[in-house]
């Protein structure tokens, strides 16, 4: 069986193991948040206004405005959706549609 065959087989196991509720020896990915997110620059990259850039991916523009100007920091699964959006924003209009 090719390297590759071996590889879904073994991903198919691990899946159903932790299904069953059996996470040890899963392999697991760890997501890494960062501690901070640069919001102005990936707003600018995209060339969107503060209000264009809460509407499009659902934040509150006061957010978006306190998190540019340093008065707050996103919690975390704010940055993880900026994350994603930083590296592909179409991912999040597909996603919602």
């Amino acid at each position: 069986m090719s390297k590759t065959g071996k590889e879904l087989i073994e991903g198919m196991k691990n899946a159903v193991h932790y299904l069953e509720g059996k996470k040890g020896g899963a392999r697991m990915h760890v997501v890494h948040v960062p501690a901070k997110v640069n919001v102005g620059a990936i707003r600018k990259r995209l060339r969107l206004t503060q209000k264009s850039f809460a509407d499009q991916y659902g934040f509150a523009l006061s957010a978006v405005k306190d998190w540019e100007q340093g008065r707050r920091n996103p919690e975390r699964t704010a940055k993880i959706l900026l994350k994603i959006i930083e590296h592909d924003p179409t991912v999040v209009h597909r996603a919602l549609g």
